[in-house]
């Protein structure tokens, strides 16, 4: 992977304070924030009003958008917006468009009770996702136009910077503003409501930040973007339908799956746990399969013509895979199982810390705030690693790190509300995370063609969070089956097929 030129200290600062460079942190706070509140904080505010910690869990399932976003990504990147698209242009249009639905799903989140409508948090909470997923679409494809190759590395590195202090706010903020309206030891509904409302106005610097930058000037003769209205009209039609299909399979076969859960226990007493993940996980996937016999169905119908489909999909797919040829199932396998060890235990880690004794502010200060200083020195540690010893080896020793640290949360688990244990687990978690973390984005980077940065790169995210959050949505009911201790063992487990993996791709790659 190439390094580019050096740069004296002066060189870097001057670019350090371009005016793209500077957005992007702006960008990536709006991007950050979104997530925690429908992933740790909102397992929290679950727990609070009685929800049982499976429930809790499952509701990580509405931050899958993330993990298809590739799907609608040609969507966003086509499709003009009435008015929005003329008024700020391709980018922006969808940027605010996406903004604006975030806020909406937050609010919608704020006024609903999750102890009185369960469901209804639950729709606000998938919105919240796909809105969030959305804009993260926007985002990149705004930071990859908007200026030259050679910003793009502190342009990305500013991005991550605001992403953090965004996931900060919505985590430590919405725990500290949730203990200031509210009360230790109870559940109070409202706290909660002012707490999504506080959050609901700061994604206001998102909207400020969209309605102020310039569009990226992106040359109009480039093939094979632009189609007749008629094209962008059936290719929203075409995904419409397909989420439509996939929603209402699912959830109409909730009491499908109830019953033929009962079914089992009857014939298999004891064996909850195993129902409970086959069933769930068959119901999803044939939700999957009969949105993707409908889009099928669209296309043979001629909802859609064949080329527009095989430009948005299939021609940034043949150009992966002719370049992987036979390690690309490998490579892709690599991708979507690297992340596996520190999701799945992130998802029920504040449920965790509460359950040990652990108040709001204790986890906020030092789960979130000192949390985050220790993934970002964690990141610039795996940066500067990454670049004297290369990539994969740090790829390696940032999985074998994830992998270890969740052992630290045996002895959490043993020792109880310890401050001193809880700052040495979070020490040890986030330095690893964050060296893993950049070491992964630096593959990732390596992996994807100038030509489908949009399409590949949404791809290659989406696949990294999808197993590990599909996965994370049982921690609740592995933690009821076997105890905290051993699923924090199955974490670490989790982690040992990704040192394989690793190994068998820097094989590969030392062969081409």
């Amino acid at each position: 992977m190439a390094t580019g030129e050096s740069r004296d200290w002066a060189a870097t600062l001057r670019a350090c304070r371009h005016p793209r460079v500077l957005v992007m942190l702006f960008f990536g706070f709006s991007a950050g924030l979104p997530l925690l509140l429908i992933f740790s904080t909102l397992s929290l505010w679950l727990r609070e009003a009685a929800v049982d910690r499976s429930t809790v869990t499952y509701f990580s399932w509405a931050a899958l958008a993330y993990s298809f976003k590739f799907v609608w990504a040609p969507l966003v990147d086509r499709l003009p917006l009435p008015l929005l698209t003329a008024w700020l242009g391709r980018r922006r249009g969808w940027l605010l468009l996406s903004q604006l639905s975030v806020i909406g799903a937050i609010l919608w989140m704020a006024f609903t009770d999750p102890a009185e409508s369960l469901y209804l948090m639950a729709f606000a909470a998938v919105l919240l996702g796909f809105s969030g997923a959305t804009q993260d679409i926007v985002i990149d494809a705004y930071r990859i136009e908007s200026a030259e190759q050679e910003l793009q590395a502190l342009m990305a590195s500013m991005y991550i910077a605001g992403y953090r202090v965004g996931m900060l706010v919505a985590g430590a903020g919405s725990l500290k503003l949730a203990a200031w309206f509210g009360a230790e030891g109870g559940y109070y509904y409202s706290a909660w409501q002012w707490t999504y409302l506080c959050m609901a106005a700061v994604m206001c610097v998102g909207v400020l930040t969209t309605l102020l930058v310039a569009e990226p000037k992106v040359d109009p003769a480039r093939p094979g973007v632009f189609h007749g209205a008629s094209d962008y009209v059936r290719f929203l039609l075409l995904f419409l339908l397909a989420v439509a299909v996939f929603a209402a399979s699912f959830f109409l076969s909730r009491d499908l799956v109830g019953a033929t859960k009962a079914d089992w226990l009857a014939a298999l007493p004891g064996d909850a746990l195993l129902a409970g993940f086959v069933l769930e996980g068959a119901r999803l996937l044939l939700a999957l399969l009969l949105a993707w016999l409908a889009a099928r169905l669209g296309v043979a119908l001629g909802l859609v013509r064949g080329e527009v489909l095989r430009e948005a999909y299939l021609e940034p797919l043949a150009d992966f895979f002719r370049r992987y040829r036979r390690a690309a199932l490998l490579v892709l396998l690599l991708v979507g199982l690297y992340r596996v060890s520190d999701i799945v235990l992130g998802v029920i880690a504040n449920v965790f810390f509460q359950d040990m004794g652990f108040s709001k502010d204790q986890i906020a200060d030092i789960s979130k705030t000192f949390g985050l200083v220790m993934t970002l020195l964690g990141g610039f540690l795996g940066g500067v690693l990454t670049l004297r010893y290369g990539v994969m080896r740090i790829l390696f020793l940032g999985a074998l790190l994830s992998a270890a640290t969740n052992l630290l949360f045996l002895l959490l688990a043993r020792g109880g509300a310890d401050v001193s244990l809880l700052m040495l687990v979070i020490t040890a978690d986030n330095l690893s995370a964050g060296l893993a973390g950049a070491a992964f984005v630096a593959y990732l980077s390596g992996l994807t063609h100038v030509a489908f940065t949009a399409f590949q790169y949404a791809m290659f995210s989406s696949l990294m969070t999808l197993a590990p959050k599909l996965l994370g949505g049982y921690s609740g009911t592995l933690v009821d089956a076997f105890g905290y201790e051993r699923f924090f063992l199955f974490t670490a487990v989790l982690g040992l097929p990704v040192l394989l993996l690793i190994y068998l791709a820097s094989r590969f790659s030392d062969a081409e």
